[in-house]
């Protein structure tokens, strides 16, 4: 049987909006919601691994929604950078979601409307397949809107006072990014004429060159402010670890990647020849360094790794500000790598709360009898400092090497900054190890004595040997992603756009 595959684009998205349908119509039977939810993100799984595969062999792939005229169109479009993010959301969706079949989301039922957290997941599925996917800044501008309004309910459901006013700071600074984001959008159509990645890319380039910056940095500020980087960080330590374990995994495995693939996409097509480049270095340094200073100071697990999640968002903004293809190449595994570890160090944070009856580290101790629980800390914490040979060290050394090649001293000094990070983040995950795991409990402290579910375990466990796998075979994942590069900068998207607008013959 023959498949049309790019009719299979507007799956990733329709089915968990048609699954969060048939949820909410279950809402009084739990067991089915969740059968609902594992068979659409599964599904959408699926469609991930085809649509890499024919990304990969077959180059991108284009399908207009609707006949509407040339640029105002609904474009879905999978090359290999979509293609590889689309398949990385769709394994930790699917994760977290069995995760989360006996997380606190379960156990606050008596206090929370339960029955709308798996219709709103499946939303939130939807709205990060549809950011992946989107091949025009307003459909893009869709998909961050399905995902911020869904997150904003899983932020705060069944949620006590203290929850609900961190989680206020995170519904304000989102709907300031909304708000800036359609008043870009508008900017950029009226000096355009199109909001059409591929179309942009050519139109841009016309323009005034105090016009092209205008536009380019508030793209930057809208997408900045989503993916955290600094300055424009200040919400997120304050709302991630206030949220339930499943919760907060996912949106820092994820919602600050989608900010990152909005740079990738925007600052790569639509500005190839950035003025830009030392500051995006500058920024990427800061974004670093003082990530990793706030989480040395914590003394809360999730707050400590919500830091951790700041600092690593500079070495993503490193690899694009370099701008080689080295750079584009590190900074798309590192993307990758990094979604899976920060999801798993989330999920395991939870696994330690349970265990230990806190999260706060003058709590915690002796938990490195639990061989179990250590083992699934340690991998992906060492891992995340880089230590050799795990996966993170070697996106490190892809960085650094792209930062070599570009040779400028401002790239030095980052070179220097993302090693000196990479140093204090193993401080801070040795600190959790050496106090939560080594050390006797704290006289005085009580511990909870709970038994892990299996279910977590195995979870996280799926997780780290992911993370596992990354390292084993780092060689053809960097050459996908090198590939990827490639594409992007040979400009194959906005060529399979344009080639899809002839055969359809859009005047």
């Amino acid at each position: 049987m023959n498949v049309d595959i790019p009719q299979l684009l507007p799956l990733p998205v329709l089915i968990p909006l048609i699954g969060a349908g048939f949820a909410l119509a279950l809402g009084r039977f739990p067991r089915m919601q969740r059968v609902v939810s594992s068979v659409s993100l599964s599904l959408v799984l699926i469609v991930a691994i085809i649509l890499l595969v024919t990304a990969d062999t077959e180059g991108p792939q284009v399908l207009w929604v609707g006949a509407w005229p040339e640029g105002l169109g609904i474009m879905l479009v999978a090359d290999r950078l979509s293609a590889l993010m689309l398949l990385v959301s769709s394994v930790v969706t699917i994760t977290v979601l069995v995760f989360s079949a006996r997380s606190d989301m379960d156990e606050a039922s008596e206090k929370a409307p339960v029955s709308i957290f798996h219709p709103t997941y499946l939303v939130l599925a939807a709205g990060i397949s549809n950011a992946f996917l989107a091949g025009d800044l307003f459909n893009l501008f869709v998909g961050f809107e399905m995902l911020l309004f869904a997150s904003y309910v899983l932020l705060t459901l069944g949620a006590p006072r203290e929850r609900v006013r961190a989680g206020s700071t995170y519904v304000v600074v989102s709907l300031l990014s909304s708000m800036l984001f359609l008043i870009t959008l508008a900017i950029t159509y009226a000096a355009t004429g199109t909001v059409n990645f591929a179309q942009l890319a050519e139109r841009l380039q016309g323009l005034d060159p105090g016009m092209q910056l205008v536009i380019q940095l508030m793209l930057l500020v809208v997408f900045g402010i989503k993916a955290a980087i600094f300055p424009l960080s200040a919400w997120l330590p304050d709302s991630y670890p206030t949220a339930p374990a499943s919760v907060t995994a996912v949106f820092a495995g994820l919602l600050t990647k989608v900010g990152v693939y909005a740079i990738i996409r925007t600052q790569t097509m639509l500005f190839p020849d950035s003025t830009l480049t030392t500051p995006l270095l500058w920024v990427s340094l800061a974004t670093m360094v003082i990530g990793i200073l706030g989480a040395i100071t914590q003394s809360e697990i999730k707050r400590l790794l919500s830091f951790t999640l700041i600092s690593h968002i500079g070495y993503m903004l490193f690899g694009i500000a370099v701008g080689n293809l080295a750079g584009l190449s590190g900074a798309i595994f590192y993307a990758a790598h990094h979604i899976f570890i920060q999801t798993t160090l989330f999920l395991v944070a939870a696994l330690i709360e349970r265990a230990g009856g806190s999260t706060r580290l003058d709590k915690l101790g002796g938990l490195a009898a639990n061989t179990t629980l250590a083992a699934l800390f340690f991998i992906p914490a060492m891992n995340l400092a880089g230590v050799p040979p795990f996966s993170g060290f070697l996106g490190k050394v892809a960085l650094v090497e792209a930062g070599v090649e570009l040779g400028t001293w401002v790239s030095w000094a980052v070179i220097a900054g993302a090693i000196v990070t990479s140093l204090l983040t193993l401080l801070a995950i040795l600190r959790i190890w050496h106090t939560a795991f080594w050390r006797p409990l704290p006289e005085g402290t009580e511990r909870t004595n709970k038994t892990l579910p299996l279910g977590w375990v195995l979870t996280a466990g799926v997780l780290v040997a992911v993370t596992v796998a990354m390292t084993v075979f780092a060689e053809p994942i960097f050459e996908f992603t090198e590939r990827a590069a490639v594409d992007i900068d040979a400009g194959a998207y906005a060529a399979a756009v344009e080639e899809s607008i002839r055969k359809l013959g859009t005047p």
